[in-house]
């Protein structure tokens, strides 16, 4: 579907962002730390007697802060040769699981997998972690912006709005089949389904600053709901990268797990089995997510 001529110069940046984005993100890593919020099912409940036998039991809240190195790759037996994250957890909840460096390496182990096994076990590490509704990949939702992904989308443009300095441009956009959707993860369930959301642009040069991103879906009827605001900057490598990544996850309307992640600035590394980095200035904290 082609977009309207107003929006094919913004679209067509933004598709140049894509490709550089593609070819310079697989040799980076970061550090990445997630701040998930969960509301449990209450404990057990034990019928009392008396006044307090009219307490209904609330949902627990639960935090965990899981820290990890984070890098992105290509599935070697991949047909679609898609781009998805690789993890490694170094703490949970500030206790140490790994060293940095057995971390850095396990990455550069998973980067040359011939398959999913390892991606899918990662995942799992995380939810023995104590992790519920992990939805990976948000933070490559430029990809989908690619000539080919904007080719199997349909736009359209909203009132010009302010994100702290800066006056952006606010796209509407919608993906018209599920082929280009996020992988999420569910328990061990994995779907792709088709997205939607709204792009955020500067309107001075359309450089992507915010990607917004949701998905709904019917499960044994309930509605469900995944929500993201994907923040970028530029790197001091010359392409963007993720700042930071909210989610949310609501059945039936009611938010179960919040999911921030962080990503300290992305760092350069060989081509070598094992990650080597090239210096870069000592980072600057990341915007709060809003």
């Amino acid at each position: 579907m082609e977009p309207s001529p107003a929006l094919a110069p913004v679209l067509s940046r933004v598709s140049e962002e894509s490709a550089v984005f593609q070819q310079s993100i697989v040799k980076a890593l970061s550090q990445e730390t997630l701040e998930q919020r969960s509301w449990m099912p209450p404990s057990r409940f034990k019928p009392r007697v008396g006044q307090s036998a009219a307490v209904v039991p609330q949902p627990r809240l639960q935090t965990r802060l899981i820290v990890s190195e984070y890098s992105v790759g290509v599935l070697t037996d991949s047909e679609s040769r898609d781009l998805v994250e690789f993890r490694q957890v170094v703490s949970v909840d500030g206790k140490p699981i790994r060293s940095q460096a057995s971390a850095r390496h396990a990455l550069s182990l998973g980067l040359q997998s011939p398959d999913d096994r390892v991606r899918k076990r990662m995942l799992e590490d995380f939810a023995r972690n104590g992790l519920v509704d992990i939805a990976t990949d948000y933070g490559l939702v430029l990809l989908a912006f690619s000539k080919r992904g904007i080719a199997g989308m349909q736009f359209g443009e909203e009132p010009e709005r302010q994100i702290g300095p800066e006056t952006v441009r606010s796209v509407l956009w919608k993906q018209l089949t599920p082929a280009g959707g996020e992988l999420e993860f569910h328990g061990r369930q994995f779907a792709r389904i088709p997205l939607a959301g709204r792009l955020l642009v500067r309107k001075a040069d359309s450089l992507p600053l915010r990607i917004e991103v949701w998905a709904e879906s019917l499960d044994n009827h309930q509605r469900i709901r995944d929500e993201a605001t994907v923040a970028y900057q530029m790197s001091d490598h010359g392409f963007l990268t993720p700042a930071w990544v909210v989610h949310r996850h609501l059945v039936n309307g009611a938010v179960l797990t919040e999911n921030h992640y962080r990503y300290e600035p992305f760092k350069l590394f060989s081509a070598d089995a094992e990650i080597q980095f090239t210096e870069i200035p000592d980072p600057s904290p990341p915007p709060a997510a809003k």
